[in-house]
C-alpha cells in the first residue's frame, strides 16, 4: 500500500512509521505524500481514536531529502518555497489539522524540517539522550515548516533565535525541561501506547474540540479564546457522549463514549 511507510492498527490506535532508514528517514516528495495519506486514512476510520507517529532505525526524521531533485542546489537554483508550499506544509497542516491526537514516538534524532514534524505533533516521547537539531543556517537555510513559530512561542525569541542561528543540539533532558516533549523512556513505543490507550477512552468529539481550541488558544486574544469554548460546548452539550459521560458518573460506572 505504502513505499515508504508502514501503517497498522491495533487497539484503536493508528501507528505510521517512517520507513527510510537508509537515509535517516529523510523525506522525499512521495513519502511526504504517504504520510499525510495515512494521515487522511486514520481520521477517516471510525475505528481509530488515536495516531502514533514513529520511525524505524536510528533516526527519527532528518528532514529534507536533500538528493530530492527538487531541492539538489547541485543542479542550479532551486524553488525552496514551491517544496515548503506543496509539500512541508501541507504535511505540517496535516498533522496540526488531524481530528485524532498524533503522539510522537521519537527513536532517535530529529533534525531541520524533522524536528518540525515533532514539534506539530500533539504529545512526544523520546529516548533518553536524543538530539534535537535546527541545522537550517548549517547550510544557508532558516527554519521552516512552522518551526520559527514553535521555537519563538515556547523558548522566547531570544534563546529561539540563538538556537536557530548557533546550531547546537539540544538532548531529550532539555526538550522535557523546556516544555516541548511530554516524556522520556527507554520503550517509547510503550509509553506512546500506555498514552494512546488513555485517549482512546476519552469523548473523541471531546478530544477533537480540546485539541482544535488550545491551538487557536496560541495565538488569539482572550475574548476570542471565550466565544470559540462557548461555541465548542454549546455543540458538545447536545451530543450523545455528553449524556452518557454524566450518566455514567451518576452511577458510578465507567463511560462507553462512541464519538456521537
Amino acid at each position: 500500500m505504502f513505499e515508504f511507510i508502514k501503517y497498522s492498527v491495533s487497539q484503536q490506535t493508528a501507528t505510521i512509521t517512517i520507513n527510510r532508514p537508509d537515509v535517516y528517514n529523510a523525506l522525499n516528495t512521495k513519502s511526504k505524500s504517504e504520510i499525510i495519506d495515512a494521515l487522511k486514512l486514520a481520521n477517516a476510520d471510525a475505528q481509530v481514536r488515536s495516531i502514533i507517529l514513529t520511525a524505524e532505525g536510528k533516526a527519527f526524521c532528518s528532514g529534507q531529502d536533500l538528493n530530492d531533485r527538487a531541492v539538489d542546489a547541485r543542479k542550479g537554483p532551486v524553488d525552496i518555497g514551491h517544496t515548503l508550499e506543496t509539500e512541508w506544509n501541507p504535511l505540517i497542516n496535516s498533522i496540526r489539522s488531524s481530528r485524532k491526537i498524533v503522539i510522537a514516538a521519537i527513536n532517535g534524532v530529529a533534525a531541520g524540517a524533522g524536528l518540525s514534524i515533532v514539534l506539530a505533533c500533539d504529545f512526544k516521547v523520546a529516548l533518553p539522550k536524543v538530539r534535537f537539531i535546527s541545522g537550517f543556517t548549517q547550510i544557508g537555510l532558516c527554519p521552516d515548516a512552522g518551526l520559527s513559530f514553535q521555537l519563538v512561542q515556547t523558548m522566547g525569541y531570544t534563546q529561539a533565535l540563538s538556537y536557530a542561528l548557533l546550531g547546537q543540539p539540544m538532548l531529550s533532558e532539555e526538550m522535557l525541561s523546556r516544555g516541548f516533549i511530554n516524556s522520556i523512556s527507554e520503550d517509547i513505543m510503550q509509553e506512546a501506547q500506555l498514552m494512546a490507550g488513555k485517549i482512546n477512552l476519552l469523548a473523541p468529539l471531546s478530544v477533537e474540540h480540546v485539541k482544535r481550541n488550545f491551538q487557536q488558544a496560541q495565538e488569539s486574544p482572550f475574548s476570542e479564546v471565550l466565544e470559540i469554548e462557548k461555541k465548542s460546548q454549546q455543540f458538545l452539550g447536545f451530543s450523545q457522549d455528553y449524556r452518557e459521560g454524566v450518566t455514567a458518573f451518576l452511577e458510578k460506572r465507567s463511560p462507553q463514549f462512541k464519538g456521537q
